[in-house]
């Protein structure tokens, strides 16, 4: 199923990449979707998150009450116009649903816009469709989140 969201920043894409990559913005985005258990890192270019969440009603027959989502991300160097893309792979470990897709940081909007394109993929046969129309609002929801978080993050720093 293909996924696309955007969101906007009051910011330059330099300051806005500057936050992506930080640790404690990482950690907030991890709060803010009311993760029970979490762990961020950034090294350089890259990023992790692993946060344990409560399972989408939809989901809790299939996964229990709980599932941990892993959201990993390379960003490339900036191109000439200070845009960057992110390659991101998200994983929900012990269970077969993925999302192979990317960010593109780019000038525009209120400063800078932040759009995901994706493929979300649940690998169970004759529900995959199912499950993946039902996933989607929540990985969707997540991304949302970097925005609220991302607005009070740059009016901090």
């Amino acid at each position: 199923m293909n996924i696309e969201s955007r969101v906007e920043f009051a910011a330059e894409p330099d300051q806005v990449f500057t936050m992506l990559t930080d640790q404690g913005y990482l950690e907030e985005v991890c709060r803010a979707s009311h993760a029970l258990e979490f762990e961020a890192s950034s090294t350089g270019n890259d990023t992790t998150a692993s946060r344990k969440l409560p399972a989408p009603d939809s989901a809790r027959k299939f996964v229990g009450s709980t599932l941990t989502v892993v959201e990993k991300v390379h960003w490339e160097q900036p191109s000439d116009d200070g845009s960057r893309r992110g390659d991101v792979d998200m994983t929900v470990p012990g269970q077969p649903v993925t999302l192979k897709g990317f960010y593109q940081l780019y000038a525009g909007g209120r400063g800078s816009v932040l759009t995901l394109t994706g493929d979300l993929k649940v690998n169970v046969p004759l529900l995959g469709k199912k499950l993946e129309e039902s996933a989607a609002p929540a990985v969707l929801a997540g991304f949302k989140t970097q925005q609220a978080v991302g607005d009070d993050w740059l009016a901090a720093h």
